[in-house]
């Protein structure tokens, strides 16, 4: 049932991206921010918690789930070192991510020719 639940979340989140990429006018990279943004404003208000508790992984792995652990890494850093934390906790928390993002970002500008969407 976990992985049903998994396929669910993710699919929808999947799906929002597709229906984003095929009925407007942003890039891919904009779609991007735009789910890392939703992930960290829909942990704030407490809305993501119970859908990564629903669907697992498949809230946890896509994008939003990136915003979701450099929100609650941010909330943990406040807690611990105050202040400060609040950008300490996130990029600690997220640092697998980042680094996964500046590495494939850069293989993917030096192998292909980016264009903007028309």
């Amino acid at each position: 049932m976990e992985y049903l639940k998994a396929f669910l979340v993710g699919g929808l989140i999947c799906v929002i991206g597709q229906i984003l990429i095929d009925k407007t006018r942003l890039t891919p990279a904009r779609i991007l921010v735009c789910f890392v943004t939703a992930g960290v404003i829909l942990t704030a208000i407490g809305v993501y918690e119970p859908i990564v508790k629903f669907g697992g992984a498949g809230a946890t792995v896509p994008l939003p789930g990136f915003g979701y652990a450099l929100a609650k890494g941010a909330m943990k850093g406040v807690d611990e070192m105050g202040a400060l934390g609040a950008f300490v906790g996130g990029v600690r928390a997220a640092a697998g991510g980042i680094t996964a993002a500046v590495v494939f970002g850069y293989l993917a500008a030096v192998l292909f020719n980016p264009r903007m969407k028309r």
